[in-house]
Parts: structure tokens; C-alpha cells; sequence
């Protein structure tokens, strides 16, 4: 895909194990009118990789155009591991899309997750890098700075979409709890960070093509401080004054849902 490129990081994010042997790896790619690069993003996931992933799972988010059926396309030429595609019925948002696909991540025990953008915007040839930290068991510059301001941390950049996860650290967090919307990647960093588990930055280059950016950049930028700041407030500012702290993220009604006719996830 034709773009500029810029070197920020992608991130692992990870409870405190130990190496794992042979761990059991899945990909999520989240897709949303995305026809005409889901094809060419699932086909540079590099084939040597894929022999050590169990399953790519793409969930549709309701898309408006054929990405759906360019997945379906893709399961006959796709080679090296088993490629699922799923179509929600009704469109959950970036953060419900997501919430979606790692609770099908731990139906499914695995032990690590990568999310990949079906727009290709972060380079599938890097994969192995993202995982590395998970596997050896290690753990917008403005808005990025006064974030860690806030919840006293040093992430290089705080809005990277690129992300491995370990499964068993996911089932810590309450993600029926969390956003639907796009601040969602910044809530569950939030959420890693309560819960003392480590965080692993590592170089990625990022593409910027031609694909619709769909982000409202005030409103996501307050919501992200929005949500640094409840974080500062109850967990870590109160933490200092002896005061009990709670979790204050407010339940979201999640969308009722109908099988899809296509293909669901079960």
C-alpha cells in the first residue's frame, strides 16, 4: 500500500510469567469496510509465521462493502494456519469490535492474541518482533505526554493500534466494562496498569495510505485525558493519601446481538 512511513512502536502487553513453550497464538484482525486491503493484509503475514499461529480470525464490524466476502475468498488460498471469518450482525464500534474478538480469544485458550487492523496500516512483516516480549515473558507526542503525566508512566506512544496481548492477563480485565469507542486501547492500557502487569514497546513501521480515517480527534483526545485522569484520581493519586480506591469505569449496555447468517462466532 502506497504511503508514507513512520517508526513508532507497537506494544506487548503481559502478565508476570515465565517463557513459554510452544504457546498457542491467535490474530485478531478487526475489519471494517476494509475490501480492498483485507486480501493483501492477511497475505503479508509472513508464512513462516503462520505455521506457529493456531487460528486468524477476522471480525467484520458490519461493514457497508464486500469485506466479508473478500475474507470468505481468502480462506481458499490462504495457507500455513486456520483463517475464520466472522461477520457481526450490527456494528459494535472499534472498542466493541475488539471486546468481541479477545473474549473469542480466551473461549478459545490461547495464550496470546496480536491485533491487526484489516486496512493495513500496521505492517503485518513485524509480527514476530511484537511477539518476542510475550514469548521470552518479559514485559500523538502531546497527548501521549500528558497521559503519562497523569498516570505516571513512560509509554514512547500511548495510541498504537498494533498490539500482541497475553490471553491469560485479558481474563483479568472487565472488558464488558470497558468502551466501545475509539478510547478503548487507551482504557485497557489503564486497566493492564491497575493490575501491575507489564507493558513491552518495540519498533514497528506504520503506513498511512489512502484509507478513510474514521477517528473524531477532539472527542477521542477527551476521552483518552478523561479516562487518564479518573485513572490518576482513584488509583493512583488516592493511593497516596490512604483513601480506598475503586473502579469507577461505568458498565456500557452492550448491543444485542442475533446470530449472523453468514458466519458467527460461537
Amino acid at each position: 500500500m502506497a504511503g508514507s512511513q513512520s517508526p513508532p512502536v507497537g506494544r506487548a502487553l503481559l502478565p508476570d510469567i515465565n517463557k513459554m513453550r510452544n504457546p498457542r497464538i491467535g490474530i485478531l484482525v478487526v475489519a471494517y469496510n476494509a475490501e480492498s486491503t483485507l486480501r493483501q493484509t492477511l497475505h503479508r503475514i509472513p508464512a513462516e509465521l503462520r505455521s506457529r499461529i493456531e487460528e486468524v480470525f477476522v471480525f467484520d464490524d458490519a461493514s457497508q462493502d464486500k469485506t466479508h466476502e473478500v475474507g470468505m475468498q481468502c480462506q481458499e488460498d490462504f495457507e500455513g494456519t486456520h483463517l475464520s471469518i466472522y461477520k457481526n450482525p450490527v456494528n459494535l464500534m472499534y472498542g466493541g469490535n475488539q471486546k468481541k474478538g479477545y473474549q473469542y480469544a480466551i473461549d478459545r485458550g490461547l495464550d496470546f492474541v496480536v491485533l491487526l487492523h484489516g486496512d493495513g496500516q500496521y505492517a503485518p512483516e513485524v509480527m514476530a518482533d511484537l511477539l518476542g516480549p510475550l514469548e521470552r515473558g518479559e514485559g500523538n507526542k502531546i497527548l501521549t505526554w500528558m497521559e503519562n503525566r497523569l498516570i505516571g508512566a513512560r509509554l514512547t506512544e500511548f495510541h498504537s493500534g498494533y498490539r500482541a496481548y497475553s490471553v491469560r492477563a485479558l481474563r483479568d480485565i472487565p472488558l464488558e466494562k470497558l468502551t466501545s469507542n475509539w478510547h478503548f486501547d487507551t482504557q485497557i492500557i489503564l486497566e493492564f496498569l491497575k493490575r501491575g502487569h507489564r507493558i513491552a514497546e518495540v519498533p514497528i513501521p506504520t503506513y498511512y495510505g489512502d484509507e478513510i480515517c474514521r477517528v473524531n480527534g477532539i472527542p477521542y483526545a477527551m476521552h483518552c485525558v478523561a479516562s487518564a485522569l479518573n485513572y490518576a484520581l482513584v488509583h493512583r493519586w488516592r493511593a497516596h493519601d490512604g483513601r480506598p480506591r475503586k473502579h469507577t469505569l461505568p458498565a456500557e449496555e452492550r448491543p444485542q446481538e442475533q446470530p449472523s447468517t453468514d458466519s458467527a462466532a460461537p
